[in-house]
């Protein structure tokens, strides 16, 4: 009964291991220790990029208004008014067209000028995308000798002083 009580014990740990995803050693494998000669954290940089955005002020750009012509007319108006009561016969002739001709243009210059764009700013938001480089962990770059011969291998956690390894003999 014993035997059979232990087929079954055997039976249900290979059914566990296999669960688990260990494989099963095979005959002629077998656990050994060897032994830790250096143990250093690894890490990788990698590349997280952002959206850094700013706020930057701007000399205000006041939109083009259309060009009204009211002012260009009154003001011609009144210049050959008053280029008429200067002078006489030809001379007054022509102080109604130079005064038609200034006052066209001073009243022109009047009604559309245009305020100073060196007064004041607007905001713009400038956005740009920048390079942020972080360091990620990767486990544990482990040098251990076995056997009189060294060996290197990454692992997730630092193993001590000693570890263990599967040795497998084979026929060569």
């Amino acid at each position: 009964m014993t035997m059979r009580h232990d087929k079954a014990g055997i039976g249900v740990g290979l059914l566990i291991a296999l669960a688990l995803g260990a494989r099963p050693a095979a005959a002629n494998d077998y656990v050994a220790y060897a032994r830790v000669l250096d143990v250093t954290p690894q890490y990788q940089r990698v590349n997280n990029p952002r959206v850094e955005c700013r706020t930057e002020y701007a000399p205000a750009t006041p939109s083009p208004a259309p060009r009204a012509i009211g002012g260009s007319i009154l003001g011609g108006i009144a210049g050959a008014i008053l280029g008429n009561q200067v002078g006489q016969g030809n001379g007054r002739t022509a102080a109604t067209v130079a005064g038609t001709i200034t006052g066209a243009i001073v009243g022109d210059r009047l009604q559309n000028r245009q305020p100073d764009a060196g007064y004041g700013s607007e905001p713009v938001r400038r956005c740009e995308q920048v390079d942020h480089w972080d360091r990620q962990w990767v486990g544990y770059r482990v040098h251990y000798a076995y056997a009189g011969r060294t060996f290197v291998t990454t692992m997730p956690n630092a193993p001590g002083d000693r570890m263990p390894v599967q040795v497998s003999v084979n026929p060569y």
